[in-house]
């Protein structure tokens, strides 16, 4: 593999949480009181998978792709949007190598839905190599006083 052909992207996101929603991280819903505020889904593992992989590619980042002023994305599942973040990089010829992703909440506990959450990203980047995370904060900030979740990512993408 060509060294000079790899780049690296950092994506972040956070959302707070909210009544009516419900909660969806890694394209998977998880059974909690509340889900995340947002536009779309408000899924803050794969915002932050999208944006990871835009950065990587010098492609800007999600706002700039998918707006929240844009009716399109109203309420929009975010495994749409990795769908197209994955055609922009394939068009661009890049492919994705590795995937690593944290996510910080203090609950519900994500363990049991972990897997599932990697199946999703995992198809449609057609990458094997996919990591997931879980922790708390501690109980330290907003995501500490249960008032929303953060989610980071890095992604290493190879020029084919």
């Amino acid at each position: 593999m060509n060294v000079k052909g790899l780049r690296v992207g950092l994506g972040y996101d956070v959302h707070k949480f909210a009544n009516d929603r419900k909660l969806i991280l890694g394209g998977v819903e998880i059974p909690y009181k509340y889900g995340l505020a947002g536009h779309s889904d408000a899924d803050v593992l794969l915002h932050s998978v999208c944006d990871a992989l835009l950065g990587a590619a010098g492609l800007k980042d999600i706002g700039t792709h998918f707006p929240n002023t844009d009716k399109r994305y109203k309420n929009i599942s975010s495994l749409v949007l990795l769908e197209k973040t994955y055609y922009m990089l394939k068009v661009k010829n890049w492919q994705v190598i590795n995937i690593d992703c944290v996510i910080v909440l203090e609950e519900p506990k994500l363990s049991r839905y972990i897997n599932k959450m990697k199946k999703n990203i995992s198809s449609r980047l057609k990458c094997s190599n996919i990591s997931i995370k879980a922790t708390t904060s501690e109980g330290l900030g907003f995501v500490g006083e249960k008032r929303g979740c953060i989610a980071y990512t890095i992604a290493l993408l190879s020029k084919l």
